[in-house]
């Protein structure tokens, strides 16, 4: 709130009540004056005992309709654990969890803690190293000194520090065998510096293979030629990737992330959680290298804290993850991708109860982002839009590697009730099995247990 200096601010408390679901007036005590801003979240006394409750800042006001002294004071404000930061953007997290609260009918405190799930807290690992402070030629005469007192433990350290300046502090007294007291004695006589620096975790912890363009094919090439077209035009589309399993889906996508990130945007892949393999990671890691992370539930919350922490800083440029990987604090995300679109997991079960779709089409509207679904079964809401021209549709009917499609077989089970089949299974697929039987096969029925509320 630095450029402002309004007395009160407008706190929306964490909690989920219907009935205290609106702005409470705090007076904002002098030393919050110029930190405060739209998104903080602070600690405000509440109800007759003062308890201190979380609550989220969303707005400023010099006028209150309540006496002055009537007033409470925010208590403090929530930092960001110790080496994390917070959002520049804070007040486009309040206006999409503010059209989440009228689209899906839950209290405001509800959606702000959903889109603001990337302020949970974290631990950053701190790692102690060893600096080398001298030139090579003084580190060169400093080693002949170490050697000709025999001083074999230093010599062995300063030798490794001119090949690599910084070693960890870990790494130089276990497999170099260095005393804390010898590095204690180079750090008095200015040969080296002990630090502590800070190491945000990478979960993608393997070397990127060479990043090789990728052949496309012309349906591939068209669809890729399009979407980008509509970014750069500036009315970046919603498009749908309709496309048979093995058609090359995700070379699409990898090829209009890669234009998107060159233009100094950022990326989101949304994957299912059981879609989320190591295989399809590297693919990406093999085309962007260390600028692309992943979220998902096999990671800790402070390895997740990490990844949402190196979004803020700029330090990657493509996320991918399942459903919460949409909330990444990115700066200014260009394309929002979604495989797998149909895939119930898309949909929150719990308050705000959203559609991940619907949110994703919102956030690109606000971002003048474009928005790319893709499935071999589209849903019955994208491919309807898509049909009437809504949205923009595209198919790729073959497979990559030229293999044949399954033959599908739809049959009509009352048909099979006017037969008198009373059976689960069609008069077919009994046919189908017992042949398979006879020859000594197996078979495999896949019953959706579960089934769909539409």
């Amino acid at each position: 709130m630095a450029e402002n200096r309004e007395k009160y601010a407008q706190v929306i408390l964490d909690i989920s009540a219907r009935g205290l679901d609106r702005p409470f007036t705090y007076r904002i005590p002098d030393a919050l004056a110029d930190t405060l801003r739209a998104g903080s979240i602070v600690m405000v006394p509440f109800g007759a005992g003062n308890v201190l409750r979380k609550g989220y800042v969303t707005g400023f006001t010099d006028r209150t309709a309540v006496a002055p002294e009537k007033i409470k004071e925010i208590d403090s404000e929530i930092e960001p654990s110790r080496g994390y930061s917070m959002e520049d953007n804070s007040e486009f997290y309040l206006r999409l969890a503010a059209w989440m609260k009228n689209r899906y009918g839950s209290t405001m405190a509800t959606a702000l803690r959903t889109v603001l799930a990337s302020r949970k807290p974290g631990k950053i690992r701190e790692l102690r190293q060893i600096r080398l402070l001298l030139n090579i030629e003084e580190g060169i005469r400093q080693l002949h000194i170490y050697e000709q007192k025999h001083q074999t433990a230093r010599a062995r350290l300063l030798k490794e520090l001119l090949e690599v300046p910084a070693l960890p502090w870990t790494l130089v007294t276990t497999r170099l065998h260095v005393s804390a007291s010898a590095i204690q004695a180079m750090k008095r006589a200015g040969v080296v510096s002990v630090d502590t620096v800070q190491e945000l975790r990478n979960p993608v912890n393997v070397s990127p293979s060479s990043r090789t363009g990728m052949e496309l094919s012309p349906a591939q090439k068209q669809i890729v030629d399009t979407v980008v077209s509509d970014f750069d035009s500036g009315s970046p589309s919603v498009s749908l990737i309709h496309g048979v399993t093995g058609s090359g889906k995700t070379e699409v996508y990898i090829s209009i992330i890669r234009q998107i990130c060159a233009r100094g945007r950022q990326a989101i892949m949304l994957i299912p959680e059981i879609s989320l393999s190591f295989q399809t990671l590297m693919r990406f890691y093999s085309h962007f290298g260390d600028r692309v992370s992943v979220v998902n539930s096999s990671l800790s919350d402070a390895e997740r804290a990490d990844q949402w922490e190196r979004a803020r800083r700029g330090e990657i440029d493509v996320i991918i993850g399942p459903r919460s990987a949409l909330f990444t604090p990115f700066a200014n995300p260009g394309v929002i991708v979604i495989d797998e679109e149909h895939e119930h997991s898309y949909k929150n079960e719990s308050m705000p109860k959203y559609q991940t779709r619907e949110v994703a089409e919102e956030i690109a509207r606000m971002h003048g982002a474009l928005l790319v679904l893709g499935s071999a079964t589209p849903s019955l809401e994208s491919y309807w839009r898509a049909e009437r021209g809504q949205i923009r549709l595209f198919r790729l009917r073959e497979r990559l590697t030229g293999g044949a499609l399954p033959a599908v077989r739809t049959v009509d089970m009352r048909e099979e009730l006017k037969r008198g089949n009373k059976s689960i299974l069609s008069a077919a697929l009994h046919e189908k099995i017992s042949d398979r039987l006879k020859k000594g096969q197996q078979s495999m029925l896949f019953i959706n247990r579960r089934g769909y509320a539409g």
